[in-house]
């Protein structure tokens, strides 16, 4: 059976801030915007290049049992690029207030910058070089082709 993790949940206290931030400073694309129930707001942004969306909800918890998580209570949400300097870059031109990276080790996959959202949801930019040569999507594709 396959799986794939395709929306996590964020928790915010002002979804149109949140959208704004992700679309503007981010450059996530906005999917959905829209009242899916009565009640329920959802706007679901999905990163350049990703499988993987985030979800804004002012009642998306209550779907679900179990406790609510505190805007700002999320840390160590990952992206990656395949340069990190280029993204830099581009988020900082984008208004984004992000630190320098930081290489932990030469070996492509250490090197990291980090984030907070408005609400201090956590975030980490990692460069995985690779990706400029092996894009994701690519490699996902190839076990598939070998199993038909």
């Amino acid at each position: 059976m396959d799986m794939t993790l395709e929306v996590i949940p964020l928790p915010v206290t002002d979804i149109d801030r949140a959208r704004d931030f992700y679309r503007d400073k981010l450059g996530f694309h906005v999917d959905i915007d829209q009242e899916v129930m009565p009640g329920m707001r959802i706007v679901q942004l999905t990163p350049p290049g990703s499988g993987c969306s985030i979800a804004l909800g002012d009642t998306i918890w209550e779907m679900a049992p179990g406790p609510k998580p505190a805007p700002g209570s999320y840390q160590g949400l990952q992206l990656c690029v395949a340069d990190i300097e280029a993204a830099r870059a581009e988020l900082v031109e984008r208004g984004l207030d992000v630190s320098e990276p930081v290489r932990y080790a030469p070996d492509d996959g250490a090197t990291f910058m980090y984030f907070k959202d408005p609400d201090g949801n956590g975030w980490a930019v990692q460069e995985y070089r690779r990706r400029a040569t092996e894009p994701l999507h690519r490699v996902l594709a190839q076990p598939a082709a070998r199993q038909q």
